[in-house]
């Protein structure tokens, strides 16, 4: 069992061996190191990345495009509705059902009525 020390004790800096220091700084691997996990001869079994999951209910009927951050401010009362709404949609497993969405499927008509979006 390792002997326990004083809180101020263990506060104070220890003097690091000099070979450890060297070996951290040009990145080899100190001579009197012990490895963190023992050595096999086995090679590691490469994984597969896998593939985003898409929830059955999310179907969109146009692709979906590269999204550019935008940060807005709004009445409290369309933004509490706003988010209700994105609430309960989620709740009744209707879409769209986030707030994004939600927001996009509401100014893209308005853009190509005001001729700001073209088809």
């Amino acid at each position: 069992m390792t002997k326990r020390r004083s809180l101020t004790d263990g506060l104070k800096p220890k003097k690091p061996d000099p070979k450890t220091e060297a070996a951290f700084v040009t990145g080899k691997a100190a001579q009197n190191s012990v490895p963190d996990q023992p050595t096999t001869t086995e090679t590691p079994v490469p994984v597969a990345p896998s593939k985003p999951r898409k929830a059955s209910s999310e179907v969109q009927a146009t692709p979906v495009q590269g999204r550019s951050p935008l940060t807005t401010r709004l009445r409290s009362d369309l933004a509490d509705a706003l988010k209700r709404a994105s609430l309960e949609r989620q709740l009744s497993k209707v879409t769209p059902n986030t707030v994004q969405d939600i927001l996009e499927e509401a100014l893209e008509p308005w853009l190509r009525r005001n001729g700001y979006l073209k088809d």
